[in-house]
């Protein structure tokens, strides 16, 4: 097991608000973090205590920040393959490439996860025309969404039926796709699962959340589900993480189908939008404990102090008419459980995540009662 003792260095590929939150947790613990990222002005670049403003792949840069840190984490999953590959050849990368793969293409996700005797939705693999053409009729209505690259509602489209599904392929430039059938739910939820260099795991509370254009816009914890849903997807996620031999922080969204049943939408390697909450709420943050993995520390305790719901912060809170404005950050703030979170993003675009913003309470119902009010001081629909 890789030991890596504060003052010490651990590495990190990608510079988004993902990397600045894991930074600014691993020097709460004494550790010094070098960021590769080619964004010179990058979130987690701004935070860090050294940043390689490159690319990726770029060989200079890989050989220095092997050669410096023991360890090295991504903080998304895009991550080129090769810069993983190399990087494990003279360090430990957590999460190692085979697992971050397949969390990298919908079409091994599914392959993975139904092989393990996990459900996924009924979906179908598009690599070319003809496979729609023998898609069948009992999968549609459907959404057709690219196998690589496809986040926050991005590369997917919902069709009705072949003909539908045809024009969305071509619109999506015939790349692979996989087609799923559009479920009835009952809810989304997601579990956060960490597990250490010695196997060790530990679950976060699930989060309930609410989507909107693709982008998650609100986490409730606890989420409003029955006490067997809560630990069966507890059991799933850890599950799931045990077949990858996966080291790490990783969150696995699921369906909650009309009937109760749980079914795996999709997987992420790394901390999650859902788990932002984690930071106020939890004696340990999803950040921290993969601080603490990477560094073979011992995983910190899950446990919720109360209530939490965080909503997400995008870029169109920014403006008004058209106008740019600044959000009425104090006014929001009266509530003294508010906690704001900003990413130090220069330039607000519609759909860019800002920050987010947590409030915690002793019991779900006050939480989201103060969300809903939050939400009217920053002009944002109410949580549902």
């Amino acid at each position: 097991m890789v030991q890596v003792q504060p003052g010490d260095w651990l590495g990190l590929l990608g510079g988004g608000q993902l990397g600045r939150m894991f930074c600014m947790a691993a020097q709460s613990i004494g550790y010094k973090v070098c960021v590769l990222d080619p964004d010179a002005d990058s979130p987690a670049g701004a935070v860090a205590d050294d940043h390689l403003v490159n690319d990726y792949l770029d060989p200079v840069s890989l050989e220095w920040l092997a050669a410096r840190c023991k360890a090295v984490t991504t903080e998304f999953e895009n991550v080129p393959a090769h810069a993983l590959e190399s990087l494990a050849q003279r360090c430990l990368v957590a999460p190692a490439a085979p697992a971050v793969a397949i969390a990298q293409d919908r079409m091994a996700e599914k392959r993975f996860i139904a092989s393990i005797g996990i459900a996924v939705a009924p979906h179908r693999v598009v690599v070319r025309a003809d496979d729609l053409h023998e898609a069948p009729a009992s999968l549609f209505p459907a959404i057709l969404k690219t196998a690589r690259l496809g986040y926050d509602g991005k590369g997917q489209v919902v069709v009705a039926d072949a003909r539908e599904a045809r024009h969305a392929f071509d619109r999506l430039a015939q790349v692979p796709c996989v087609l799923e059938q559009k479920l009835h739910l009952r809810q989304e939820v997601s579990c956060i699962v960490c597990r250490g260099q010695d196997g060790a795991t530990a679950t976060f509370p699930v989060a309930e959340n609410e989507h909107r254009h693709g982008i998650l816009a609100v986490s409730i914890v606890p989420a409003r589900v029955l006490p067997e849903v809560e630990r069966q997807a507890r059991a799933l996620a850890t599950r799931i993480a045990q077949a990858l031999d996966y080291v790490g922080v990783l969150c696995v969204e699921f369906f909650v189908l009309d009937d109760g049943r749980l079914v795996v939408n999709e997987i992420a390697p790394r901390p999650h939008n859902s788990g932002h909450y984690s930071i106020d709420a939890c004696v340990t943050s999803q950040f921290e404990q993969q601080a603490r993995i990477l560094a073979g520390l011992p995983l910190g305790d899950t446990c919720a102090f109360g209530a939490a719901v965080m909503l997400n912060l995008l870029g169109e809170l920014w403006f008004d008419g058209g106008q740019r404005r600044e959000p009425p950050w104090a006014q929001l703030l009266r509530d003294p459980r508010a906690r704001l979170h900003l990413y130090g993003k220069r330039e607000p675009r519609p759909g860019r995540k800002m920050g987010h913003v947590t409030l915690v309470a002793d019991s779900r119902e006050h939480a989201i009662e103060q969300a809903r009010h939050a939400a009217g001081v920053l002009r944002l629909p109410p949580p549902r």
